[in-house]
């Protein structure tokens, strides 16, 4: 069951959140049947760190792509064709390639990625400019003025 959410008021209402609805159209219009392949894990490590691990068995460092663009984190692989001609009885592991994108928010960032025991791990940061961060401003003491009177 899909429901349609008409956005527009929020276009309307707002200024620079152009984004966000962007983000929340995709949501709502996502397709239910979208892959699955391959499985991932969204985590929180901190409290302004993220950590994304991406089951990626029978892939190398080498296979994996990791890239920022337009906001997004991209984790894309394609294996290299095997020379050899082998013969299975079953393959439950597949290498098929993928693309897989993230959408960040605003001030997220890509700290590192690691591949290790057939897991890519990708680390994000959030990072708040000085100029958002709450800062606390001070008042100004009102003293009284004196005025000197003309004789």
């Amino acid at each position: 069951m899909r429901s349609n959410f008409d956005l527009t008021p929020l276009y309307r209402a707002s200024i620079g959140f152009d984004r966000l609805a962007d983000v929340m159209d995709r949501a709502l219009s996502a397709d239910v049947s979208a892959p699955t392949y391959p499985p991932y894990n969204i985590e929180k490590t901190g409290e302004n760190a993220y950590r994304i691990s991406i089951a990626v068995a029978g892939f190398a460092a080498d296979d994996l792509n990791v890239e920022m663009r337009d906001g997004s984190v991209v984790v894309s692989a394609r294996k290299a064709e095997e020379d050899d001609a082998r013969t299975f009885l079953h393959r439950g592991i597949a290498t098929r390639a993928f693309e897989r994108k993230f959408t960040l928010a605003d001030h997220v960032r890509v700290e590192g990625a690691s591949h290790v025991d057939g897991m890519l791990h990708v680390d994000l940061v959030r990072e708040i400019p000085e100029a958002l961060k709450p800062r606390r401003i001070e008042i100004a003491k009102d003293t009284p003025k004196v005025e000197k009177l003309d004789s």
